[in-house]
C-alpha cells in the first residue's frame, strides 16, 4: 500500500464532503417539495428510486469507468453532473424535471463514490477511509442546517438546492485544476484493472458484503430523511429544532466516523463493525419512543454515533476479504447495494407512512437496525482474524 499524498487526500475529503452534501438537503426539503408539486408523503420514494437507477448504472461500471477516465477525470466529471442536477432541481417547473435531475444526480454520484472508495479501500489505511466518510458526513450535516435556513428564514427550499448547486459546481471547477496529481499516485493505474467481473460474482463473501451496505445504507438513509418529516409531523416539534436534530444526526454519524479513524489505531476494524451492527437498535428504539425534543435529539445523536464505523470500514476491509483482484468490482457491488438500500427501505418507509400515518416510520427503523445486528451471525460473515486484515498491520501514515 503506497503513502497517499496530503494533496491527494486533501481533495479526497473535499470530494466526499461534496457527496454529502446533497445527500443531507433533500430530508429537511420534501415537505415544501413535495407541497409544492402536490404529491403525497410516500412520494419521496420514487425521487430516490429515480436516483438508484442513475447510481446503479455508474456503480455498475466502476472498475471500466476508472481504467478509462482515470480518478481524476472521473472526479470533475461525476462533481459537475451533481451540480448540474442540484441547480435543476432548484429550477425545476414540474415534478418530471426533479425526477430526471435525480436520475443525472444518481449517474455522478454514484460514479464518483464508488471510484473514490475503490480507490481509497487499494491505498489508504482504514483510519484515512474513516475520516474520508467523516467528510461526506460534514457535508450531510451542512446539508440540513443550510435547507433549514434557506426555507425558515431565505427564500425556500429552491434557494437551498440553488447554493448547493453553486458550491458543487465551484467545487468541480477546482477538481479540473487537481486532475493531474491522480497521474502520479503510483498503484492507483490498477484501480479498475483485475478479476473479471463474473468471477467477483462467483464469490460468497461479495454477497455477504452486498447484504450488509444494502441494509446498513436503508438504514442511515431512512433516519436522515425521515427523521425531519417524523419529527415535525408526528411529533409536533417545531420545524427549526427537527432541521437542526436531523444536522445532530449527520454530525454524530461524522464524529463517530473521526473517534473511528482513532480507534481503528488500537482496535481490529471486524471488532468495531460488529460492535456498531449490535449497538444500533437501541437508540432506534429510543427513537421510536421519544416524545419530546430532547429525546429525540438524544436518540438521533446516539443513532448516528452507532452507525459511524460500519460504512468506512467495510469498504476499508474489502481488498483482504475479497482479494485484491476483485476488489474494484466488489466495492462497486457494494456501493451498488448500499444504493438500492438508499432508495427501497426509505421507500418503503414511505408506503408505510402513506398507509399507517409518518409515526410507523419509527418502528421501521428498529427493524432496520434489527436486521443490521442479525448481519453479523450471517453464514460466511468472517470473524474477526479470518479474512480480514486489523487496522494495527495496515496502519501507514
Amino acid at each position: 500500500m503506497a503513502v497517499p499524498t496530503l494533496a491527494i487526500t486533501a481533495v479526497a475529503l473535499l470530494a466526499f464532503a461534496s457527496l454529502g452534501l446533497p445527500d443531507g438537503i433533500l430530508g429537511v426539503a420534501w415537505p415544501s417539495l413535495r407541497r409544492a408539486f402536490g404529491l403525497p408523503v410516500g412520494g419521496l420514494g420514487l425521487l430516490l428510486g429515480a436516483a438508484m437507477l442513475g447510481y446503479l448504472a455508474s456503480t455498475s461500471s466502476t472498475g471500466p469507468l476508472v481504467a478509462r477516465l482515470g480518478v481524476g477525470r472521473l472526479l470533475v466529471w461525476s462533481s459537475a453532473a451533481v451540480a448540474g442536477a442540484c441547480l435543476g432541481v432548484a429550477a425545476s417547473p414540474a415534478w418530471w424535471v426533479v425526477v430526471a435531475c435525480a436520475i443525472v444526480g444518481g449517474l455522478g454520484a454514484g460514479a464518483v463514490d464508488a471510484g473514490l472508495n475503490a480507490f481509497a479501500a487499494e491505498r489508504f489505511a482504514p483510519r484515512l477511509v474513516s475520516w474520508l466518510h467523516a467528510a461526506y458526513g460534514v457535508g450531510a450535516m451542512l446539508g440540513p442546517l443550510l435547507m433549514t435556513a434557506a426555507i425558515m428564514h431565505g427564500p425556500g427550499w429552491r434557494a437551498g438546492y440553488a447554493v448547493v448547486g453553486v458550491t458543487l459546481g465551484a467545487l468541480a471547477v477546482g477538481f479540473v485544476r487537481t486532475r493531474g496529481l491522480w497521474r502520479g499516485a503510483g498503484r492507483a493505474a490498477s484501480v479498475g484493472a483485475g478479476a473479471p467481473f463474473r468471477r467477483t460474482l462467483a464469490r460468497p463473501a461479495v454477497w455477504t458484503s452486498v447484504g450488509l451496505f444494502f441494509v446498513y445504507t436503508g438504514l442511515e438513509v431512512s433516519a436522515g430523511q425521515w427523521a425531519y418529516s417524523l419529527l415535525t409531523e408526528a411529533r409536533s416539534i417545531d420545524a427549526a429544532a427537527a432541521g437542526v436534530a436531523v444536522g445532530v444526526f449527520w454530525g454524530s454519524l461524522t464524529a463517530g466516523r473521526m473517534a473511528t479513524g482513532l480507534l481503528a489505531r488500537r482496535l481490529a476494524a471486524p471488532a468495531l463493525v460488529r460492535t456498531a451492527a449490535l449497538a444500533a437498535p437501541a437508540p432506534a428504539a429510543l427513537l421510536w419512543a421519544a416524545e419530546g425534543t430532547g429525546a429525540a435529539f438524544v436518540a438521533l445523536a446516539a443513532l448516528g454515533l452507532a452507525l459511524a464505523p460500519v460504512y468506512p470500514l467495510a469498504i476499508s476491509l474489502t481488498p483482504r476479504r475479497v482479494g485484491e483482484a476483485h476488489a474494484a468490482n466488489a466495492i462497486g457491488l457494494q456501493v451498488a447495494a448500499a444504493y438500492l438500500g438508499a432508495a427501497a427501505l426509505p421507500a418503503a418507509a414511505g408506503v408505510l407512512a402513506d398507509a399507517y400515518g409518518v409515526a410507523s416510520v419509527a418502528p421501521f427503523l428498529v427493524g432496520a437496525a434489527l436486521a443490521l445486528a442479525g448481519w453479523h451471525a450471517a453464514p460466511g460473515v468472517p470473524a474477526p482474524g479470518r479474512g480480514y486484515l486489523s487496522a494495527r498491520r495496515r496502519e501507514v501514515t
